[in-house]
């Protein structure tokens, strides 16, 4: 898998202003680090090509706190678009500087239970069937993270608004491989959210 790896980067989408929670939630405390921290942490264990990280929003107060040397940090001055733009936005990046990749896998920031064996497991499973997206199961829908393989780049970036990819994984179910995830998909956009899976786990 080490050399497979080198063809899949990945992009988190952070540009989010976190209205609900009322402070940037990327950089909530979480167990030795952020929100944020976590994914990047846990996304660089799969020894990805690259990973870029999409900001919009408190740009400057997350970027003083990141490791700049480790991650490519994009700040899409129109964030407010919504988190389609804000994909479209990294994956145009990631095309204009890496060539031959087979997919990217989406990630957002705010969903610290996405460790490094389910982000394993999906690179195994996209590398493993002929199937061109690798999805997170949500009971009946699918969602984020999510893999894509290069023929849905142009589509991606073509996407705008707030919907992100719940266009394409709804046009293309039939080429998508569903994985149950558990706690995977638990995310944090309230106070109350934080608070209570902060102290559950």
């Amino acid at each position: 898998m080490a050399d497979i790896k080198k063809n899949i980067a990945v992009l988190i989408l952070a540009a989010g202003s976190s209205s609900r929670m009322g402070r940037p939630k990327q950089l909530l405390p979480w167990k030795d680090t952020t929100l944020l921290g976590t994914i990047l942490k846990k996304s660089k264990l799969s020894c990805p090509t690259e990973i870029v990280v999409v900001l919009g929003a408190y740009a400057e107060r997350i970027k003083s706190e990141i490791e700049k040397d480790e991650y490519i940090l994009l700040v899409n001055k129109n964030w407010e678009s919504g988190l389609g733009g804000s994909l479209a936005f990294g994956i145009t990046h990631i095309l204009e500087n890496r060539k031959g990749l087979d997919g990217v896998l989406v990630l957002l920031g705010d969903q610290p239970f996405v460790d490094e064996d389910f982000i394993e497991t999906m690179i195994k499973t996209f590398y493993e069937n002929e199937k061109g997206i690798v999805a997170t199961s949500y009971g009946k829908k699918v969602g984020v993270p999510a893999l894509f393989s290069r023929d849905y780049f142009n589509e991606l970036i073509g996407l705008e608004g707030d919907s992100g990819a719940k266009f394409l994984l709804q046009e293309y179910e039939d080429d998508i491989i569903p994985l149950t995830a558990g706690t995977v998909t638990l995310d944090i956009d309230t106070p109350q959210d934080y608070e209570q899976l902060k102290s559950r786990y």
